[in-house]
């Protein structure tokens, strides 16, 4: 008897973190969730959307391109990427897309470090009231499924996006999560995404949302009833 492979999907990211949410959220499927360290090279994706979707399927997009150079037998099946930020109502929506390198100086390559970030967050915020520094975090997802013959051009199979509204403190709390999880506070709870349970976290948050969806497209789409 032939032994079976278990399917791969490859998270096309350089953040620990979302790797790890992200195969927190899908443990219930037979499916491998990885990292982006096996590919042969790690693609440069310039995020020129103008909107979560449209950067999330760019960087799918690309490092599925660069999945499609590995050995048949080291290919995943699928290459997910996702788009996420945080959209504060007193900006107008601002950082947004602009999220992972809002602190970043204009033309710079690459993402700006969390806590300067933060800083110009609060700084931005510095008169605003409690109650008008409401904002939700949005996470878009883009699943392309790998080509099987090399020079085949990969397509977005599918897509998810999920939302979760809360609050901007004035003051950072918590040491779990990352980015700008210490300033982002769930009402209801009084707590922040850092201060809340890994568990708690993704059952709430806009990743987790967007991955329960995604998550029901997978168990059909590998024939499991998770």
């Amino acid at each position: 008897m032939m032994a079976t492979t278990t399917p791969r999907l490859l998270v096309g990211t350089g953040n620990r973190h979302k790797v790890e949410e992200i195969a927190a959220l899908l443990a219930a499927l037979p499916l491998e969730v990885t990292g982006c360290e096996r590919l042969p090279r790690q693609p440069a994706v310039a995020e020129t959307g103008a909107t979560f979707e449209e950067n999330a399927a760019l960087k799918a997009l690309a490092f599925a391109r660069a999945a499609g150079e590995l050995p048949r037998e080291e290919r995943p099946r699928w290459v997910l990427a996702d788009d996420s930020g945080l959209c504060v109502d007193a900006l107008g929506g601002a950082p947004g897309i602009h999220s992972a390198r809002y602190a970043a100086s204009p033309g710079s390559a690459g993402n700006s470090p969390a806590e300067a970030n933060n800083r110009k967050l609060l700084e931005a915020l510095r008169d605003v009231p409690p109650e008008r520094r409401g904002a939700r975090f949005a996470c878009a997802l883009a699943l392309v499924e790998v080509p099987g013959k090399a020079g085949e051009e990969p397509q977005v199979a599918f897509t998810a996006r999920g939302e979760c509204r809360g609050r901007i403190i004035e003051a950072g709390r918590g040491q779990g999560g990352f980015g700008y999880d210490p300033l982002f506070l769930i009402p209801d709870l009084g707590l922040t995404f850092a201060e809340l349970p890994a568990v708690e976290k993704n059952r709430r948050s806009h990743r987790g949302r967007a991955l329960r969806r995604l998550r029901q497209y997978l168990a059909r789409a590998l024939g499991s009833g998770c």
